[in-house]
């Protein structure tokens, strides 16, 4: 029976035409945050995308570093700590949320969002987050699936050269 049933569900998980949506497997899409230049670039198609100047964390443990995963993506958040709704102008989150599991929060704790505070971009100014311009982060929002990797670092590489030690390019 086991024999019977394996191709039928390889078939069904490989399948383009996922039965729920978008299949939920990665492409090789790409993240590095380097919290020494306050960039962000996004990896796809073997290459460097784009950079983007983001704003990391007050002090450095604030933004915590490593490989993790995006678990957890929202138009217009919503911001709990001070009941701002989404889509308000005074949500420090602006218009997108890219959480990812870092610490083991399950992307609710730490992420890459808009913000309402355009100037603070480029400087060490968050309480962990990784914040972008919220017309840079709507662009970006689209191109990364749930699932893709994002490496936080402040390792004094390329980003070429940080994304081929990943894997994430050739």
């Amino acid at each position: 029976m086991i024999k019977m049933l394996t191709p039928i569900l390889f078939a069904f998980f490989i399948s383009p035409l996922w039965p729920l949506g978008a299949n939920p497997l990665p492409g090789d899409t790409f993240v590095i945050v380097n919290k020494t230049t306050n960039e962000l670039a996004l990896i796809d198609d073997n290459k460097v995308q784009t950079v983007v100047s983001v704003g990391t964390g007050k002090t450095k443990d604030l933004t915590p570093e490593g490989l993790f995963t995006i678990t957890v993506k929202a138009k217009d958040p919503y911001y709990r700590k001070k009941d701002i709704p989404g889509g308000d102008p005074n949500n420090p989150l602006g218009s997108r949320w890219i959480g990812y599991d870092a610490e083991e929060t399950d992307g609710r704790i730490f992420g890459i969002h808009g913000t309402n505070q355009p100037a603070s971009i480029g400087k060490y100014v968050s309480q962990g987050c990784i914040r972008a311009q919220n017309e840079v982060i709507s662009s970006l929002y689209p191109l990364i699936p749930l699932g893709t990797k994002i490496l936080v670092t402040s390792v004094k590489k390329p980003f070429d050269i940080l994304a081929k030690e990943y894997g994430a390019m050739n």
